[in-house]
């Protein structure tokens, strides 16, 4: 069963509290409310431990030595698959990872980052002969679903890079992972697959492939971190103890897929 637009948007909801970044806002904005009264040594005890851990939770959170070796523990969950020439699958899946949408600036609406790169990870396979059919699934994931689509988009792509149109199929319904399974299973049914995502994402997205009933291979791309994360630490530069976005955006990610994985165990999903 899909998710309605109240369940979907309380969802979302679940997640954003679950961001790191969330959290900072939240411990700075009790901060701000306890410093609009008067002051007392009590009120004052609070309002400096507030701050402190404000702070604290903000720079490990942007922190290379942090965010590196958790968005590795996630991308080595499953490894580029050791394909044989004569390997061969009923499809490849491609799941979609948001659109840039068009507006007084951008010219025209086209695949995020996520999108494309996935894209262009799923063209090279199906390039390489192992499966007849390129299969791309993303909708709106907005909660009431009005905008462009990623999967068509993600198609528009996929055409330009060599694919025939006529060996792709797209689902646009899609709005998260589990609907990208669902919606996938009604094109080609429970078929066998290679399936296509950020490496981070894949530990989310193959346990609800597997439980619609595909005979999923793992094809994770589009990796944030270089190394595995044992390895992370052998290389440390004395900058990566010096907070940036990229390494915020990171601990947010690896957020993000753990919410995923906890909302849709609770829900039965996995």
């Amino acid at each position: 069963m899909e998710l309605t637009p109240f369940f979907f948007g309380l969802y979302k909801f679940v997640k954003y509290g679950l961001y790191p970044l969330t959290w900072v806002v939240l411990l700075l904005g009790i901060t701000t409310v306890l410093a609009l009264f008067p002051f007392s040594p009590t009120r004052l005890r609070w309002v400096r431990k507030l701050l402190l851990s404000a702070l604290l939770l903000l720079v490990a959170l942007s922190s290379p030595l942090i965010a590196t070796p958790l968005i590795g523990l996630l991308e080595s969950w499953y490894h580029p698959p050791q394909l044989t020439p004569s390997d061969r699958f009923d499809a490849i899946v491609v799941l979609g990872g948001g659109v840039d949408e068009k507006g007084s600036l951008r010219p025209t609406t086209e695949p995020s980052s996520y999108s494309r790169n996935r894209t262009t990870c799923g063209v090279d396979l199906y390039q390489q002969g192992y499966a007849p059919t390129l299969v791309l699934t993303g909708g709106d994931a907005r909660i009431f679903g009005t905008g462009p689509q990623e999967a068509v988009q993600m198609k528009r792509w996929a055409v330009r890079l060599g694919v025939p149109e006529s060996a792709t199929r797209i689902d646009t319904e899609a709005r998260n992972t589990y609907e990208n399974a669902t919606g996938t299973k009604r094109l080609i049914g429970p078929a066998s697959i290679l399936l296509v995502s950020s490496a981070s994402h894949l530990p989310r997205a193959v346990p609800l492939f597997t439980k619609q009933g595909f005979r999923v291979t793992p094809a994770p791309c589009d990796y944030a971190s270089q190394n595995l994360p044992r390895e992370s630490w052998d290389n440390v530069d004395p900058f990566d103890a010096l907070p940036n976005d990229t390494s915020l955006q990171q601990t947010r990610e690896v957020a993000s897929e753990v919410a995923g994985i906890v909302i849709y165990w609770l829900a039965g999903k996995l």
